[in-house]
């Protein structure tokens, strides 16, 4: 869920950062402030953008910035073709749709119905549950930088489906919640070649992008395949511009070729669907509930919120240097696609800048988040001596994220990458939390291998606990280890102080040790590496977690 929570939070965010716009009503001042917000891609020697908006049923602006090929200084325009990363999944699941419409399969169906070779996990995985991420399926690309590979090697669907047939486990109880996986947006285009008898790229042109007229647009399944007027991605190293390059062949969550005078097409199709029905474009708008009643956070291939009291339907798309931004605000039939070329962009900023363009006067005045107060009467005071003892980089285990506790003017601060709250005394070794909207309660204590620790309390709910590094002896953690999912081995060696991992494609892998058995690393596949001790207490393997799979086993060799 935090990276529903994260993707939807961003769209306050959008709006702070362009406060400066001054809303236009004429056409001409909003066609400026538009390209005000793409000034700095706006020259031939950047990478840049495209954008398209469209407003009532037509397109209202759209325009190209920066190059889409720097070696040949060919600028960017409306008909550049972009691979637009994510934003490819609400294709597959339409197409899905498409199938269910014609009578061939149900979105209850189970997906080995159609793919046996998906493991039996014990749990139908349904396609729906593949649709909003519910499945519990690792994830592909997780899984793929795990096993050794490069995400600018040549990536076929054949490689991803070994993968995911030698998985022995899920992420979680399928239906149970959500947790962002591409690994079922392949296995859905795969269903849907093998309902249709048609490949993917074959079904989605003649059912989708020829009726709606969009020429340009193809899901690319070959990566030595020709593509006239495509951008190439690039990154930026040390105020230097490098290709940023992608091999990918493979499609479903990935893989859509589109301009965006195509994907406006695709946007208008939403409010008047000249390709599927209402019926279908409901389906795809409604986030199906999860095991325990409430709603997903993901509805079918978009993620559905609400930014300044307004609904509206957004998706993000990343893969190599080239980023993506869609965004759909049905009240006011307003949409916005921003496809761009260089890893550093963040498009959801100029996709929102421009919804603010057109939709300002219909924001709701929202209330003032409360601020909680502790009890005055109930707060001490404690020496700095006292408060050192507290000091400490702290780690959340399950989670995979730190936190700092230190002094600044006597005074004790929580302390987060981007912000810190200053904690109060309430009893020798207890604190409230300022400035939090809820009552944050912080409690030092000492766990049974006297590991230093904190747990945190938000309104009495649960505990999170948090550790520092005990005693750790790093001899115990070196040796060989072999997974059989991954088809992938791992050499831990000490160098330094340092336990490292080192495989021979991925080079070697820093580790830091959280408490006894546990470690974290700023790679992000290995944020929690937890090792496992069998009865004499001897370490015989560990299992990795990390924001697209958990608990991944390595056999000590």
């Amino acid at each position: 869920m935090k990276r529903f929570t994260k993707v939807l939070g961003a769209l306050v965010i959008a709006l702070s950062l362009n406060q400066s716009v001054i809303y236009a009503q004429d056409s001409t001042e909003i066609e400026g402030q538009i390209d005000q917000l793409f000034e700095d891609w706006s020259r031939p020697n950047t990478p840049g953008a495209a954008v398209s908006v469209i407003k009532d049923g037509q397109v209202v602006y759209t325009k190209g910035f920066g190059s889409a090929n720097l070696e040949y200084n060919i600028p960017i325009t409306p008909k550049t073709i972009f691979h637009a990363a994510s934003l490819s999944k609400q294709f597959t699941a339409f197409a899905i749709l498409l199938l269910e419409e014609d009578g061939k399969l149900s979105l209850d169906d189970d997906v080995r119905k159609y793919i046996p070779e998906v493991p039996d996990f014990g749990k139908t995985i349904t396609l729906k549950n593949l649709a909003n991420h519910s499945s519990g399926l690792r994830d592909q690309w997780r899984l793929l930088e795990m096993a050794g590979w490069r995400m600018d090697d040549v990536i076929t669907s054949e490689s991803i489906f070994q993968l995911i047939e030698s998985q022995n486990a899920l992420n979680f109880t399928t239906g149970a919640q959500n947790m962002y996986s591409n690994t079922g947006y392949t296995l859905l285009a795969e269903v849907v070649a093998r309902v249709s008898g048609k490949s993917f790229p074959e079904f989605t042109k003649e059912r989708i992008f020829k009726p709606l007229g969009m020429l340009n647009t193809q899901f690319y399944d070959d990566c030595e395949k020709i593509v006239v007027n495509r951008a190439y991605s690039y990154h930026s190293a040390d105020s230097v511009y490098k290709k940023s390059n992608l091999n990918f062949s493979t499609v479903g969550p990935t893989s859509l070729f589109v301009t965006v005078e195509d994907f406006a097409l695709w946007a208008m199709n939403f409010e008047n669907p000249k390709v599927g029905n209402a019926a279908i474009i409901k389906t795809l708008n409604t986030r199906p509930p999860l095991n325990n009643g409430p709603s997903a956070g993901y509805a079918l291939g978009q993620i559905r919120g609400f930014y300044q009291g307004i609904e509206v339907f957004v998706h993000s798309g990343s893969d190599a240097g080239f980023r993506a931004y869609f965004v759909r605000v049905p009240a006011h039939n307003l949409a916005v696609v921003v496809l761009g070329n260089l890893s550093s962009m963040t498009p959801i900023i100029q996709a929102f800048g421009i919804v603010n363009l057109f939709v300002s006067d219909s924001f709701k005045e929202l209330d003032a988040i409360p601020i909680f107060e502790p009890d005055e009467s109930k707060i001490i005071s404690l020496e700095s001596a006292a408060l050192k003892k507290f000091e400490g980089d702290y780690f959340e285990p399950l989670e995979g994220y730190s936190r700092k506790i230190n002094i600044k003017n006597d005074t004790l601060m929580f302390s987060r990458t981007d912000s810190e709250s200053k904690l109060v005394p309430v009893g020798p070794s207890t604190f409230k939390m300022l400035g939090d909207s809820e009552d944050v309660t912080v409690e030092f204590v000492a766990n049974k291998n006297g590991d230093k620790h904190f747990q945190f309390y938000i309104n009495d709910r649960v505990p999170i606990a948090m550790f520092t590094t005990g005693e750790v002896k790093l001899e115990d953690y070196t040796g060989k280890f072999y997974s059989e999912e991954l088809m992938a081995e791992y050499v831990f060696e000490i160098e330094g102080d340092k336990l490292v991992a080192k495989h021979l494609q991925l080079g070697t892998i820093e580790f830091e040790p959280v408490q006894k058995d546990v470690f974290t690393s700023k790679n992000r596949n290995y944020k929690k590496a937890l090792f496992i001790r069998d009865s004499n207490g001897l370490v015989i393997g560990l299992v990795v977690s990390n924001g697209g799979v958990v608990n991944l086993k390595f056999d000590k060799q």
